[in-house]
């Protein structure tokens, strides 16, 4: 846009006419106590210095045709190179760039120890979830050990442990329910069945295999279309949404979501037999079930809870504070398992004391068999609701751990990952999988530095499937919830840090509570999506209720302050400088008009007040006008106002929409029917263009946009020195 130089300024002189950025040495704002301030006029010089206006000639745009873009980018999308096929390959598969580089010395101790950890929480874990899916237990420690090993391959997160999970387990439970009762066959097989079988492969029983392989195959469908929709996901580039997972939703949501763990484990701990609550609310309702049972508690149980907790808490605090002498964490979770499991063994502790053990584990493989395709219409519905649940606690969680040790996750590679954790183990029994929470914590606590922990994690349920599986027999159940509640000592230590967060962002701290909240009132899964709402909202918000402020020019410099926040600044008779700190769209347009009428005056006020002025020609009247009492000369039909420039300060208005450009030109058309003029200053050049696209000003009229608002400022002086105009008319209706 070309600007010409035909003002002059009766400001005091500046070599440049741009605005800065930053106070010059010696500069001192102090802020202001009160909302009241002592308005100055500007300091003038006698001196008549022309004062130019600046010129800047904007970029010619290119207008490519749509057809040639598109040509050109496919062009650029299909030439093949050795470092582009290099660079695909290995944004495809990560463990190719990371694992060359692998420091042994360094990371293999914490790998090893956080994968044997892992992987003897799986054992029960897998076996426990499996159930829930309406499968055998063997499924679930298939589950778990494809989900280590492709993750392993194509994740970009060092610390997440990915295999089967709770929640989505519940999820697939229903709908293997409702399709088996659908094919006309009842629910999968007992748990007295499945239990007394001692492997899958050598014992088939036709009515179970009837039973448990449709079971499989409606579980392992759903897997296959879930993997479908995060791999389509990560294709067409829907990563970006984990931007929308801020520092304070996902410390909440980890917060609450550790509260439902420690729920989950707590019944354990008892040695109490209780179903296992799932769904909206199950945080209350299992304390509920605990609290009517606690007469039941085993004691066998909450002794060995107590002795391992007074063993693990102080290491764990032990390991945390002197992490940086160590070499390695010290494997207390491994020794506490093998002297419990020894413990429990040869003192009979489920024979003689009815202590709740994990019991024998089937073994075994089976072939690989391709989902019932027959059924893909039946469950693609549900399995929308399970992906979309899968990836965000993925890519929450690696999210959370990737900003907590200093490195980057792709969100969208994630996605790659996670789908093919779930298509590919589809043709192997295997159910929908995601990273969890405790499972997590415990990995990262241990040790883990990188992905080769899940390969150390999948070696040790290949060996449970395989061989030692009858070792974990009489490992207690409370060991291994003693051990994921420690663990979680991290996450719950959150709240030590909500007294500084309430000092830096009260907003941020409301994000946190209601994520936090709702992910264990209600469920991780409807928690993690009301945080991302209620962030989503709380940003609509604060744009919706900006901060706005006259400004005021700090002396011997060409900088405009906040006349509120700061003392002694410099006001100009017959000019308002108006800030909007915030985009001007539809959701706040009516808050900029009102607030700028406010900072001002009203047009509408003063329009309807001259032409009650004329009608009745009486030269002082009471106008009084949706309740508000105005006292105004009637001279205003004659005489012009004292107000006769308004320059709104666009430089923290960051975009506008059609609302926007449309409230601009009826607040400029107001004002000029009352004789006062509207200047924009400041507009960078989204803003330029929108306003050039929606007509807000005429070609002869461009010179009203300025790129500062001192040059603003001086040309609405200079402007009006030419008219002649010192007339005032008494009129008070402006606000601050």
């Amino acid at each position: 846009m070309s600007l010409e130089s035909k003002e002059q300024h009766d400001l005091s002189p500046r070599d440049s006419a741009e605005g800065n950025d930053s106070l010059p040495s010696g500069v001192l704002l102090k802020p202001q106590k009160e909302s009241s301030t002592d308005l100055k006029q500007f300091e003038t010089n006698d001196r008549r210095s022309s004062y130019p206006r600046i010129h800047m000639e904007p970029q010619e745009k290119s207008h490519t045709n749509i057809k040639q873009f598109v040509i050109k980018k496919l062009q650029k999308s299909c030439q093949c190179s050795p470092t582009k096929v290099k660079n695909m390959i290995f944004d495809f598969l990560p463990v190719l760039r990371w694992l060359p580089k692998y420091d042994l010395k360094k990371n293999i101790l914490g790998d090893v120890m956080s994968g044997l950890i892992v992987g003897i929480l799986l054992v029960p874990q897998s076996i426990a979830y499996s159930l829930l899916a309406g499968q055998e237990p063997i499924y679930g420690l298939y589950t778990s050990f494809f989900a280590s090993i492709i993750y392993f391959i194509f994740g970009t997160s060092h610390h997440i442990s990915v295999g089967i999970f709770g929640v989505l387990c519940l999820m697939i439970g229903e709908v293997v329910d409702r399709e088996v009762h659908k094919a006309g066959s009842d629910i999968a097989p007992s748990l007295e069945i499945i239990l007394n079988r001692s492997t899958l492969v050598n014992q088939t029983l036709d009515r179970v295999c009837d039973k448990s392989c449709y079971a499989i195959k409606v579980g392992s469908t759903v897997t296959f279309m879930a993997g479908v929709y995060q791999v389509a996901m990560g294709f067409f580039q829907v990563g970006f949404v984990s931007v929308y997972l801020s520092d304070a939703l996902l410390s909440g949501f980890v917060t609450g979501a550790s509260f439902t763990i420690l729920t989950s484990q707590a019944k354990y701990l008892l040695g109490l037999s209780l179903p296992r609550s799932s769904g909206v609310g199950s945080f209350i309702t299992t304390w509920i079930h605990i609290f009517r049972n606690i007469h039941k508690t085993n004691l066998c149980d909450l002794i060995t809870s107590l002795l391992c907790l007074l063993v693990l808490l102080p290491t764990k605090e032990l390991n945390e504070r002197f992490k940086s002498k160590l070499k390695a964490p010290i494997p207390t979770e491994l020794i506490v398992v093998v002297a419990a499991t020894l413990a429990s063994h040869y003192g009979k502790l489920n024979e003689n004391y009815n202590s709740s053990i994990a019991g024998h584990i089937p073994t075994g493989f089976m072939p690989p068999q391709a989902p019932d395709w027959s059924l893909i219409p039946s469950v693609a519905v549900d399995a929308i609701a399970i992906s979309i649940i899968g990836f965000a606690i993925t890519v929450s969680l690696s999210e959370m751990f990737a900003k907590k040790h200093g490195y980057t996750v792709r969100a969208n590679q994630e996605m790659y990952a996670i789908g093919f954790c779930n298509i590919i183990p589809s043709f192997f029994h295997c159910i929908t999988t995601s990273a969890a929470l405790a499972k997590t914590l415990v990995k990262e606590s241990t040790g883990c530095q990188t992905q080769l922990s899940a390969v150390v994690t999948a070696l040790v349920l290949l060996l449970v499937l395989l061989i030692i599986a009858p070792l974990f027999y009489s490992l207690q159940k409370c060991v291994l919830g003693v051990i994921t509640i420690v663990n979680l000592r991290g996450a719950l230590c959150k709240f030590r840090d909500v007294p500084k967060m309430w000092r830096v962002s009260r907003m941020d701290t409301v994000i946190w509570f209601v994520t936090m909240l709702s992910s264990a009132l209600i469920s991780t899964e409807i928690g993690l999506l009301v945080g991302v709402c209620f962030s989503m909202f709380c940003v609509i918000l604060r744009t919706q209720k900006p901060k706005i402020s006259l400004l005021g020019l700090v002396e011997e410099t060409e900088i405009f302050e906040s006349i509120s926040a700061y003392k002694n600044l410099q006001t100009k008779p017959g000019i308002k400088i108006f800030r909007f700190v915030a985009p001007l769209y539809y959701i706040n347009k009516e808050c900029f008009r009102s607030a700028l009428y406010k900072k001002t005056l009203n047009p509408v006020l003063v329009k309807a007040a001259q032409k009650k002025a004329a009608k009745i020609k009486l030269k002082e009247e009471t106008v009084t006008l949706s309740g508000i009492q105005d006292e105004v000369s009637m001279q205003l039909s004659h005489d012009p106002l004292e107000l006769h420039t308004i320059v709104i300060d666009c430089s923290t208005i960051q975009f506008l929409d059609t609302a926007g450009i449309h409230t601009l030109k009826e607040v400029r058309r107001d004002y000029e029917a009352i004789g006062i003029q509207v200047l924009l200053a400041q507009c960078n050049p989204s803003v330029r263009d929108s306003l050039a696209r929606g007509e807000y000003s005429k070609k002869e009229e461009e010179n009203l946009l300025f790129y500062s608002v001192y040059e603003a400022v001086a040309f609405a002086v200079e402007s009006q020195k030419q008219k002649g105009i010192c007339v005032l008319n008494g009129l008070s209706l402006s606000g601050d």
